[in-house]
């Protein structure tokens, strides 16, 4: 009688909101997965901010029985949570289960299949035919990380070529610059017809909402400019398939980090000081070995 080893976990790991309808959201898509790899043990769990932590997560998988875990960063980009925060958290809880393994995958951008549901999220927004004069502003959460701020302009090019669109511009909504005023100013500047805002967020939240009321902001001082916003992308079919691929590759050894730019390796001029900085997991509130010594994060997701 022969019988099959179960496969290593699937680890979703999210960053954390104080909005409820994006912490659900994101619950909600992990339990998705578990439908969608049906022999596979699926968890996820938060670095900050929400529950359930990853703590949790990753104790409910080992109680089941999981000892070897591929770990998957729900994050676009490979800014200071995917290439510090949620490494540390892994190794932290790799100590507090003795005989537990972790691959980690990569960030999920840029991909296909992310400019796929990006640009269904326009088409929600504005016709076919009115791409040739319209101007696309591409709205990203924004980093102290150059590397991750250069992927927000990469898929900004990516997603202007081919599509017969006026021009995508880049903005972000913290952070970083141009902040989202300052970017409509550009669009507005050269010369656009009309304007779709488009958060390139994956799930509902603070900076998501911010990024809608600056819009409305800029719009009602801007009578003149026919001003659309998107949607944020969602838990769609090619998110979770993309997960699954990420998964697969930790699974494989397949990683392709982008390491030539990254401030933690690379003298990058402004980021000297980050070169080897130390990396430590986050506070997380419901995790109750960080009741001491460790401030919460003064973030806003």
């Amino acid at each position: 009688m022969t019988t099959t080893a179960t496969p290593p976990a699937l680890l979703v790991v999210g960053h954390g909101t104080r909005d409820d309808e994006g912490a659900e959201a994101f619950r909600a898509f992990v339990a998705g997965l578990s439908e969608r790899l049906p022999q596979t043990p699926v968890g996820g769990g938060f670095i900050e901010l929400s529950p359930p932590p990853l703590a949790d997560a990753v104790s409910e998988l080992v109680q089941a029985g999981a000892t070897r875990f591929a770990a998957v960063p729900l994050v676009l980009v490979s800014a200071g949570h995917a290439k510090g925060d949620i490494p540390a958290a892994l190794v932290r809880e790799r100590e507090r289960h003795p005989g537990t393994s972790f691959s980690y995958g990569r960030p999920l951008g840029p991909h296909p299949a992310l400019l796929t549901v990006l640009e269904r999220r326009l088409d929600e927004v504005l016709p076919p035919e009115l791409r040739s004069g319209t101007t696309v502003l591409l709205v990203g959460r924004g980093s102290t990380d150059p590397d991750a701020n250069a992927e927000v302009a990469k898929v900004a090019r990516l997603l202007w070529e081919g599509r017969g669109l006026a021009g995508v511009e880049t903005a972000f909504v913290s952070l970083a610059a141009p902040d989202v005023p300052s970017g409509l100013d550009r669009c507005r500047l050269l010369g656009a017809e009309r304007v779709v805002v488009l958060p390139y967020f994956l799930f509902a939240g603070i900076l998501p909402t911010r990024v809608r009321q600056q819009a409305a902001d800029w719009a009602a001082a801007h009578p003149g400019t026919d001003l659309r916003v998107a949607d944020v992308m969602g838990a769609t079919d090619e998110l979770a398939d993309l997960v699954v691929e990420r998964y697969r590759e930790a699974l494989a050894g397949d990683l392709r980090m982008n390491c030539d730019t990254c401030v933690y390796r690379i003298a990058m001029p402004g980021f000297e000081e980050r070169v080897g900085a130390e990396q430590r997991p986050h506070h997380h509130p419901d995790d109750p070995s960080h009741s001491h010594g460790h401030g919460p994060h003064a973030h806003a997701h």
